[in-house]
């Protein structure tokens, strides 16, 4: 073993036991676990779907407490601004204007996850922010530029409110890496502990009680690189990558059937080649995760629902059925690609 695969092996035994601190408060929801790990990993930016209630904060601050790095979140609101984000206003003791700051800046470089809840009830003008920091990791902010080289940015929007919202433009959802659905646990067992066990009801102490800066979150960027430089992807798995791509275009061509929607009229555009991109590092990182050095068209199948679903545009006339549409055509477009 050279000392490349040495150094993975070690860090995938701490990537899994990252993923086993984190499901000690936050149970019954193993496939998001792993995809959040997959994320990590990868440094991907994360979409989140869920209902309210459901313990995407709990999640992402338990993430925050095993790797180390600092955690920052917004809310929101309609008569949010961009600047809110960089810097907040008050009037001081001294009863003088003063500034401090806002909740991206205020942990520097240190800053691992930043959480924007209900990123659908802010303006385009603050998405058009937020965007700029997650392709360039980076803001101006008094006076100077602020890095964030190991920041991964987290966003939910509320699926069930509908007022006073601006949906996220297809641009801005194509730099998210994945989206994750989370849902209340269907076990009763699961449920039973979280309505009666009080671990789970005074969530400052659970996350506590999680073991501290498991990884070191400073050397993840690097350590995702050698995955994605050792993790092999043979010519047959790329051309059956390419036949995926050109699926979520053309799916008529491939033979993908949506219930009794014609498929040669469903899509305005497919997958963009960045979330291809992402989607193969992603696969990459699943690969890994499993002990392998070769990405299998398994490894493909088990992220791509995730990082391709919210980036394919339907045509108008679909685009409202989206979250009936989008999940049955991932499926389709897995059943009908041949894979090798």
């Amino acid at each position: 073993m050279d000392r490349n695969d040495a150094l993975l092996a070690d860090w995938r035994t701490r990537a899994l036991a990252l993923e086993a601190e984190v499901g000690k408060a936050v149970i019954g929801q193993a496939r998001v676990l792993r995809l959040v790990l997959t994320a990590v990993f990868a440094r991907g930016h994360v979409l989140l779907q869920g209902d309210v209630g459901v313990g995407k904060t709990t999640l992402l601050r338990a993430f925050a407490q095993v790797l180390g790095g600092a955690f920052a979140r917004t809310e929101g609101t309609i008569d949010l601004m961009p600047a809110d984000l960089v810097y907040y206003t008050y009037i001081s003791e001294a009863g003088r204007p003063a500034v401090e700051p806002g909740p991206l800046t205020r942990h520097g470089e240190d800053l691992a996850i930043f959480f924007f809840n209900e990123i659908n009830r802010a303006r385009p003008q603050v998405h058009a922010l937020l965007l700029r920091v997650m392709a360039e990791r980076s803001v101006q902010a008094f006076n100077r530029e602020v890095h964030f080289p190991h920041l991964l940015v987290f966003a939910d929007r509320n699926r069930v409110e509908r007022e006073e919202t601006f949906e996220i433009s297809s641009a801005a959802r194509d730099r998210f890496m994945m989206e994750v659905t989370i849902d209340s646990p269907a076990d009763d067992g699961m449920r039973r502990a979280l309505m009666f066990d009080p671990r789970f009801h005074d969530t400052d102490a659970l996350i506590a009680s999680l073991a501290p800066a498991l990884v070191a979150h400073t050397e993840l960027n690097g350590v995702a690189e050698l995955i994605q430089r050792s993790v092999r992807a043979s010519d047959a798995l790329q051309q059956y990558a390419l036949n995926l791509w050109r699926a979520t275009a053309e799916p008529a061509r491939f033979g993908v059937r949506v219930g009794d929607l014609d498929s040669g009229e469903l899509m305005l555009a497919g997958a963009s080649p960045r979330g291809m991109s992402l989607l193969l590092r992603a696969a990459r990182v699943a690969a890994w995760l499993d002990a392998r050095d070769h990405v299998t068209p398994e490894d493909v199948q088990a992220v791509f629902a995730e990082t391709i679903a919210h980036r394919v545009v339907f045509q108008p006339v679909f685009e409202m059925r989206r979250h009936e549409i989008a999940p049955a055509l991932m499926d389709a477009i897995l059943a009908s690609v041949a894979a090798p």
